[in-house]
Parts: structure tokens; C-alpha cells; sequence
């Protein structure tokens, strides 16, 4: 079985892959936390503490460890979460959202000499989903665009960094930059021709709903994706890691793994 190294093993999507990794046929064999977090030393499998795997620093993770990272951490960890990957010469998988344009060119940085994958949302449902945005925003360039995200009421990033990447999958279907067309989280004001908005809800348990909606008058076209369990989460997150362990260096996506574009070559 592949074994995985988890980063930020203590949060909500750490703690969804540990409990679904066996049925996924990986091993979690590290889980990393943070220096200040008080899950420190517990054993993972609370039931289990026979099996040896605790709740451990990055400092004390062995090469022999892990085949594969999967990062699901904060954004303010991924420069020592890609130190400690390339230390140990392990392939990482990024899952982290709400990195900044730096934090992007340290990854594109980073697979220069390493395998390293980065998935704002690990769903394959979303990595289609986005395709078909593109998809629409190129066959109907004079519809309004915008774009509707739900969550759990602490989730710290707004608007998610899956509605942020479905906006830029929208305005590569217009031949644009998401910087040149987003009106951000739409408030007061007229809406500007051929912008992009955001609207954001924050509440109880959800655990992530997305659509895209293209409008025109008269007709209208919403492309919508929800997620009822983190399973799914957990279960693309592995399925990536599986990949990349196979690969050479490089930055790659999800888009990548499910080798989309071998795909809609063979259908056109």
C-alpha cells in the first residue's frame, strides 16, 4: 500500500484521509502538525494506539517514511511544507487554498526538481466542472458571468480558492486574466460589462457547493457542484497522490491526472 505523509493532520480534510485511507489503499504513516497544536503525540487511530502512528513534527519525519505527501495545511506553511518535501525527496500534493501570486510562483519554483501537484479542490467532479465552465465561456462570450460558493461557517478564505479557480477557468473561455474581469464579492454598484462576480455565503456544517451561472436575457445556464461528505475530498486527494508519485518533476493539476485534454482530443 502507497504510504502517505499528511500535513496539517489535525484539521477537518487531514483528519477525512486518515479516516478513509486503508479503504483507499493507502497507509497514513505520517501525520504532521503543527509545533503549536495540542493534538501532538496522540496516536491517530485513538482505538488503535498498538499501531504506532502518532500525531508528529515535520522535524521527525524519515525518508523511508512516507511515498507521497498530501498538504492539506495552511497557506502560511507551504514554504517549510515544500522544504520538507524536497528534503526527503518526496513527491507533495497541495490541497491548500488562499495562496497568494508568490505562494503560486513558489510552487512553479518547486517543480523544477520535484514532482508537485496543485489542486485548489480535489474533487474530479470539479476538475470537470471547471472544463465546462471554460467551455461555455467561450461559446457564449456576451453572457454575464457569476459565480455563487457556500461553506462551512469557518472557513477562512473568501471567496474559496475552488469559486476563484472556476473564474479563472471562465475568463480563459473570454481570452482574458480573472484579474482583468473579477468585480470581486458583488456589493453596491452597476454591474460592469463582461465582469466576473463573487457571491459568498459562510454557514453552519456546509461542506462546499459551487455554480456558475451564464445569463443572457431570456435564458439562462447554471452549472452547479455540491459535496455532502469530505470523503470525496479525501478519496481525489489519494487517487493524486497515486499519480504523482509516478512522475518526473513538474508542476502538474488535477486536469493533468485525469489526462483531460487526451480525452477531449479523442472526442473531437
Amino acid at each position: 500500500m502507497m504510504k502517505l505523509g499528511i500535513l496539517g493532520a489535525s484539521g477537518r480534510m487531514g483528519q477525512a484521509v486518515i479516516a478513509n485511507a486503508s479503504r483507499l489503499n493507502a497507509t497514513v504513516t505520517a501525520a504532521v502538525v503543527s509545533d503549536q497544536s495540542s493534538r501532538y503525540g496522540e496516536p491517530i487511530y485513538p482505538n488503535a494506539a498498538e499501531a504506532g502512528v502518532r500525531f508528529q513534527h515535520a522535524g521527525e519525519v524519515k525518508p523511508e517514511q512516507v511515498d507521497v505527501f498530501i498538504d492539506f495545511s495552511l497557506p502560511q506553511a507551504l514554504e517549510n511544507n515544500i522544504a520538507l518535501a524536497k528534503r526527503l525527496r518526496v513527491p507533495l500534493v497541495v490541497c491548500t487554498t488562499g495562496l497568494s501570486e508568490q505562494q503560486h510562483s513558489l510552487l512553479a519554483q518547486a517543480g523544477q526538481s520535484m514532482p508537485i501537484l496543485y489542486a485548489a479542490n480535489t474533487s474530479v467532479g470539479i476538475t470537470l466542472l471547471r472544463q465546462l465552465v471554460q467551455l461555455t465561456a467561450a461559446a457564449l462570450p456576451d453572457t454575464d458571468i457569476e459565480i455563487f460558493e457556500a461553506h462551512h461557517s469557518a472557513k477562512r478564505d473568501a471567496p474559496s480558492g475552488t469559486a476563484v479557480v472556476l473564474g479563472e477557468s471562465a475568463a480563459a473561455g473570454r481570452g482574458k486574466r480573472l484579474s482583468e474581469l473579477s468585480a470581486g464579492v458583488r456589493g453596491d454598484g452597476v454591474r460592469e460589462p463582461g465582469s466576473i462576480g463573487f457571491s459568498v455565503v459562510r454557514a453552519a456544517d456546509i461542506i462546499g457547493e459551487h455554480t456558475v451561472l451564464f445569463a443572457h436575457p431570456g435564458e439562462r445556464i447554471e452549472l452547479t457542484h455540491r459535496v455532502s461528505n469530505r470523503q470525496i475530498f479525501a478519496r481525489g486527494a489519494v487517487q493524486a497522490a497515486e499519480w504523482l508519485k509516478d512522475q518526473p518533476s513538474g508542476l502538474y493539476s488535477m486536469a493533468d491526472m485525469l489526462q483531460l485534454k487526451t480525452l477531449l482530443k479523442q472526442l473531437i
